[in-house]
């Protein structure tokens, strides 16, 4: 990857600065997909520019391309592997649309199934996950590096 700025403070820019974080699935020459740390549901991953820019108003063509195609090979993957009944996609830009980390753009990709406990996390303060995040990363690693190296072929 190309480009990266270090801010600090930004998790994002900190999961770049470790080649080896367990949470990032694949990387790209201008973006990456990692596992949220916090997920809704098992295989909520995210799709992050490299560079540490705020909104897609931002971002390069490149970065837009390679963001979506991420996007695309996230939703095989996590069809692939999870079989899920539904999967929401979304970005939230700023505070009151939900964003977590405010100042680095990304694109959440969480798998959902009718009657999911995603709403324990509304009520309860709690998550319920049936499974670990590095059984998440092993999962869904391979089925994303295929599909990110057939498009380099």
């Amino acid at each position: 990857m190309t480009g990266i700025d270090k801010s600090s403070g930004c998790v994002f820019c900190d999961s770049q600065s470790n080649e080896r974080d367990p949470l990032v699935l694949v990387r790209g020459r201008v973006s990456y997909v990692i596992l949220n740390l916090y997920p809704y549901n098992s295989g909520h991953v995210m799709v992050v520019p490299a560079r540490h820019i705020p909104s897609l108003a931002a971002a390069t063509p490149a970065e837009l391309d390679e963001l979506m195609l991420f996007t695309r090979d996230a939703e095989v993957a996590l069809t692939a592997v999870y079989r899920p009944q539904g999967i929401n996609v979304g970005i939230n830009l700023g505070q009151p649309a939900g964003a977590g980390v405010l100042e680095h753009v990304h694109i959440h990709l969480v798998p959902r199934w009718t009657g999911d406990t995603n709403f324990m996390s509304v009520f309860g303060n709690v998550r319920v996950l049936p499974e670990e995040l590095s059984e998440s990363a092993r999962r869904l690693r391979p089925v994303l590096e295929r599909l990110a190296n057939a498009r380099r072929d």
